[in-house]
This record gives structure tokens, sequence and C-alpha cells, in this order.
């Protein structure tokens, strides 16, 4: 449930839980620009700056982001990325978030684009993306000190916010400021509204050199400061390297992975040459007519559960930028049937949300076909995507040329130490040079990345073309199998039914027996809908498509540098299973973040859980 809030009559939030108002009575845009913008020397002091990364203690209402981003709008030496990680243990409802931004016309459309966004915000973290992608805002959901353990980079400007040192003590406590220290480099700039003695006793022990400045009415003052201690700073870990400085880029690999990263990177200033051995992009597994969008779920909320959501919102957003609804995606919801007892939902997951998964009402079930007894979830951020569109639409943004028919064998470094990086053909012809490389390539990643065990698993599906007297369900349904209904083509509407998994297979051959298997499945998954599919099974009117998709040994995505030594030059990105609509723009985030020091769009320990360094290393391929 979102967080209540008390409106008063002069039209001042206030929150019951600490008895306390969100922000001065002067107005929250007036305090952002005064306290917190110009406590940090902004927008000045991201003038020309390829990325700027601000951490904030308290999102409220976003109106501290919101008048970031109208600053970073308006502003024409504004960086290329704006970088804003906030924390708040009690999301306000969409609603009361408009209601906020009701009376500043400027932030207004703004704030409808934020609570656009403004879904399943369940405890952890949340990426969302804005302007194209070059306004990030990564949402931590949660109490502030294990949302701060959970993140790890440099803050170029903190702004400390929330309820009163009286109210809410927590949130100012001596152990809380020294880990927001632990963002600060020197010379990080930091702003709030409290001139509490605690608080400035806690940020000068913690490195900060501390300024009064005037208030906003009624506070007679407010507090700046800058990262200078006397001391060398201990950092937890390595120290990251230093960003990345955006040059030209190599991607093996034209399907959903490779088309994602090209993307991400190009958006960052990238120039992106992509190379596949195919004659067109999206021929191998990503050429699937229509695939399924869907999370996994399960009673603990385990790390594939938590890694697909965190997928999907991204994808989400994508789908939402550069695909037409209804034609090349539909936001249709799922229906994910379960077999008897097993309704894989955590404890208190209801329609009520804020999950976006519960268990299916009869009305839902009738929809399909089924029986009112039976046991089945309902996934309301979901729906059928085609991929080939999204690789499309990725590949055709800015920055980023495609080559197909170009197979690489061999990647030699330029320069000694390296400089760059050439490509070559089995022929040893000059396929391409650059600054840095993606392998990309699905189960074809094997033959440039021989040390990671991966695997190709062969997939079958059937199709066919429905007839107008055909009511097969309007939403996918899986679960032991899966059916997709009313795709539209230029040729009219299709239906899917599979997959199959063989596991070790790259033969993409038709298979007869493939095709009664995925039959029987149908016919017990959707038994109405698979008898009106009998008769086109029976006189050969339907099709098969296959496909080889490519699983690491645990089944999750592998993201990193090829090896220690090529942690500046030589990264995979592979091994999206069945999942590459839900992984491919969250590992290509992931891999961007982790080039150029910017915040992860998920905590540390669920990015490690995609590292690929895990599938080479003794015992660290272990579930987390």
């Amino acid at each position: 449930m979102a967080e209540p809030v008390d409106w008063r009559a002069d039209g001042i939030p206030r929150s019951a839980r600490f008895d306390d108002i969100y922000h001065s009575e002067s107005g929250a845009p007036a305090q952002a620009r005064h306290v917190f913008l110009g406590g940090c020397g902004l927008p000045a002091a991201w003038a020309g700056q390829a990325q700027w990364r601000i951490l904030e203690t308290g999102f409220g209402f976003g109106l501290n982001f919101l008048t970031a981003w109208h600053a970073w709008r308006e502003d024409p030496q504004r960086p290329r990325l704006l970088h804003f990680v906030s924390i708040e243990a009690f999301p306000v409802s969409r609603e009361d978030l408009l209601r906020a931004a009701g009376a500043y016309p400027d932030l207004l459309p703004l704030a409808e684009m934020l609570a656009a966004q403004w879904h399943g915000l369940l405890p952890g973290f949340h990426r969302l993306g804005f302007a194209g992608g070059q306004v990030l805002l990564t949402l931590c959901i949660g109490d502030v000190q294990p949302m701060l353990r959970a993140q790890r980079f440099e803050a170029d400007a903190i702004f400390l916010d929330g309820f009163s040192p009286q109210r809410n003590p927590a949130m100012w406590s001596a152990d809380t400021l020294k880990a927001v220290s632990r963002f600060a480099r020197r010379g990080t700039r930091i702003a709030t509204w409290t001139i509490a003695r605690s608080v400035c006793d806690a940020l000068a022990q913690s490195g900060f050199r501390l300024t009064r400045s005037p208030g906003l009415p009624p506070k007679r003052d407010c507090l700046q400061g800058v990262f200078e201690p006397a001391w060398e700073p201990r950092r937890r870990g390595p120290a990251a390297p230093p960003p990345a400085t955006p040059g030209r880029c190599a991607v093996i690999g034209a399907g959903l992975a490779g088309a994602a990263v090209a993307a991400s990177l190009a958006r960052r200033g990238w120039q992106v040459r992509v190379l596949d051995a195919a004659q067109r992009p999206a021929a191998g597994a990503s050429s699937l007519p229509a695939g399924m969008l869907a999370p996994h779920v399960s009673p603990d909320d385990a790390l594939l559960s938590r890694l697909t959501r965190a997928g999907i919102r991204l994808t989400w957003q994508q789908l939402e930028a550069l695909l037409a609804e209804g034609v090349d995606w539909r936001a249709s919801g799922v229906l994910e049937r379960r077999a008897a007892g097993d309704a894989r939902l955590p404890s208190g997951w209801s329609e009520m949300g804020p999950n976006e998964s519960w268990r299916a009402g009869e009305a839902r079930l009738r929809a399909a076909g089924l029986p009112a007894d039976a046991l089945a979830l309902w996934h309301a951020r979901a729906g059928w995507v085609r991929p080939a569109r999204l690789v499309e639409a990725w590949l055709a943004q800015p920055g980023v040329l495609v080559e197909t028919g170009c197979r690489v064998a061999r990647i030699e470094a330029t320069g000694e130490p390296a400089a760059g990086w050439a490509l070559r053909d089995a022929g040893n012809r000059l396929l391409a040079e650059a600054d840095r490389v993606v392998i990309a390539a699905g189960f074809e990643s094997g033959a440039l990345a021989p040390a990671y065990p991966l695997q190709p698993v062969r997939g079958q599906v059937e199709w066919g073309r429905m007839a107008d007297t055909q009511r097969l369900p309007e939403a996918p349904v899986n679960g032991d199998g899966h059916l997709i209904a009313g795709v539209p083509t230029a040729d009219g509407r299709l239906w899917l039914a599979g997959a199959t998994f063989d596991r070790d297979s790259t033969d993409a051959a038709p298979r007869a027996a493939d095709t009664a298997f995925n039959r029987e499945r149908l016919a017990r998954l959707l038994p109405e809908a698979a008898a009106q599919l009998d008769a086109a099974f029976a006189s050969g009117a339907t099709g098969t498509w296959t496909g080889v998709r490519c699983a690491s040994a645990d089944r999750r995505p592998l993201v990193g540098p090829l090896s220690s030594g090529s942690a500046d030059g030589i990264w995979l990105c592979t091994a999206l299973g069945s999942r590459g609509l839900s992984f491919a723009t969250l590992c290509a985030e992931l891999l961007a973040a982790q080039w150029h020091a910017e915040p992860l769009p998920l905590p540390i320990k669920l990015a490690q859980a995609l590292d690929a360094r895990r599938a080479t290393e003794p015992g660290s391929a272990s579930a987390m």
C-alpha cells in the first residue's frame, strides 16, 4: 500500500507517520533550487561534463528530482547523462505524486512522465528512464542504511533530505551519514536544509568541510559542504576503474543482446559497429515471430524473480519508447497456469499491490477457457513482443552501424600494451578495429570465449494463422508450454505454441516429434484452445520455427570482462537463455554502468549474480 499523506488546508503535505511536513512552506521547487541545487553549485558545476551523479536521501514526492531534471533540460551546457539515485522507505501514491506537482506548471509535465512509471515499487531498486535514456532515476525502496550498502558509485553531488532529525533520527544518524560519505570523492558537494548540531558533527567527522548559508524562509540557515577529509579515505573493496571515454566499440552479434548493448553504448556517445555472421540482424533465436515477456515469481522472491522483474521494467520502457503497441508488442498481461497447490506467490501479494503479479480470478480464467477452480497467476506487467522489431529499433539508433555477413574468428590486440583491438575473419581479413569489444553472439560466443561453459539450447515453436471464427485467449498463457494468440501480421493474425528445450543441440531442422510434443502440452495447458487448433494441425496448415538459445551453467546471463586482463577491452554479454526479452536491456545497462562508473541499475549482490567471471571461478557460480 502507498504511504498515506495528510494534506493541510494550505496545500502543504504532512506525514502522519513522522508528524512532519514534506517540504518547506516556501514550496518544494524553491527549496530544491535554493538549498540543494544552489548548495551544490548547480547547474554551473555540471557544465560540459559527460555525466552527473546525484545521491539523495529521501525522495518524498520527487520534487528535488523534478527540479534537477528541469534544470538539466533547460541548460544548454548540461551533461550527456544525469543520474539521480534516491532512497525512499515509504513511497507515496501516484495520485499524491501528481497532486504535489500540480501547483508547479513547469514541473507538472515532468511529474506526469514520472507518474507513468510509478508502479510496482516493491522493496529494492527501480530504474526509471526519461529524456531518451539521458535522465536516469534509480529509486531505492527500503530503509536508508541497507539501500546505501546495496549501491556503490562516486557521487558528484549529495542531497540530504528527509523529515527532521527529531522526527526521523535514523535518517540523520552518524552511521547513516558515514555511509553517505562513502559515496563522496574529494570535491563532492553536499547540501541540506538542516543545521542540527548532531548532523554537522557527524558530517565533519566523516570528512566534509561545512559552511552555513542563508536559508530559505522560514529557515534562517542551510548547510553546504565539500568532501575534503584530512586523511586518505578507505574504500570498500577494490577501487572502481575510471569512467571510460566513449570511442569506437565493436559488438559481435545482432540479436537482442548485441542490439541492446549497441543502443545503450550509443546513448553514452560511443560509435558502435555491430558485426553479425548472418545476412540480417535477429537471424538467430531473436527471429522468433513473437515471444512472451513475463516475470518469474517465487514464494521467497528469489534471485531470478528479482532479476526478471528489474529486467522487465527496463524492457517495458524501451517498448513504450520505440515500438507500436498492439502491432510490435502488446501490454496484454500474461496468465500463468500453475499445478494444484503451487501458487508460487510471496506472502501478502495481492491485487492491491505494489506487486504486479497475483492469483488470477474467475474472470481471467474464464477468458482463457479454464475452469473456475484452476490455479493460475496473473502478471499485469507482461505481454508479447516481436523480438526482431525491438532489435531493429535498437540498431536504428544514432551512432550504431550494422554490418552483416561478417563472422569474427579472432580478436587481437593492436598495440603493446593493448591500445585497441582488431577483429578478423577466418581468412585473416580485417573486419573492424575498435577501442573495446563486446561479444554478444549467443551460443556462438563460445568460439571467442572458450573458457566459458556456454550451452546451446534448441527450441521449437509451432505457429499458424488464426481463422476469424477462432476465439483464442487474448492474453498469452504459459505454464507447461505456452500459447500466444492474436499477433498481427500483413497476412492476418498469428498464434504460437511451444516451446521445446533441447540442451546441447544446434539442429535447426523441424522435428515431427517436437510438433507432437508441443501439441500435447497445449492440450493439457488449454484444452479449449487446443481443440480449436486440432484441424490446423491435422491438415498440416501449421508452421514450425526453430532457434538455438544460449545458456550458462546456472541459467543466468553472463555480463563482464572476458578475463581479468581484459577488463578495459573485451567484454561478454551473452547466455540470456529463454529470457532474452527480460534480460537484454538490463544486461546492456549493467555493462554500460560498469564501463562509465555509473550507479548500478541493480543492488550490488544482484549485479554480482550476473558477473561473467563467476562462470570461470571455482565455487562462484552458486546461487546467491
